[in-house]
């Protein structure tokens, strides 16, 4: 039976990236951020988990933790996975990744960064690079620090 998907019930899940309704996604998250807050204030710890994992698993959760990070200014920039979500259809095969079954995180790098020690800094008088400074950084016309 041939039946076009536009004229069965909605699945709540969208097939597109450009089909997710965002209004009432922020509207969902921001009753269950509500509702967290609420049972914080009344010491409810076990309610406050259950709200966390119901938030954390919920699929308006995912879509907009995927568009706060794809959508913003540093949204090229990959993450530690070195990978980048550019095109609608991999935000949105993005929100179905998002699960923390199977979750290994990999080794750690660890890098020497090289910090000289102090004796082996040239030793300058204080303040010697601030006669070589501007004139428009030190202050009104010609006036330096050190003297007229």
């Amino acid at each position: 039976m041939n039946v076009d998907s536009s004229m069965c019930a909605s699945s709540g899940k969208a097939s597109r990236w450009e089909q997710i309704n965002w209004h009432k996604c922020e509207r969902q998250v921001g009753r269950l951020q509500a509702r967290i807050v609420k049972a914080t204030r009344e010491g409810r710890w076990g309610k406050v988990t259950a709200l966390q994992r119901l938030l954390t698993h919920s699929f308006s959760g995912k879509a907009l933790a995927v568009k706060r990070v794809t959508e913003n200014q540093g949204k090229r920039t990959p993450g530690v996975d070195s990978v980048s979500w550019t095109t609608p259809a991999a935000r949105l095969k993005a929100i179905g990744s998002l699960r923390s079954r199977g979750y290994r995180p990999g080794n750690h790098r660890y890098e020497q960064i090289y910090q000289p020690n102090l004796a082996d800094w040239p030793v300058e008088p204080r303040h010697s690079w601030l006669g070589q400074l501007p004139s428009t950084l030190c202050g009104q016309g010609n006036v330096r620090p050190d003297g007229p």
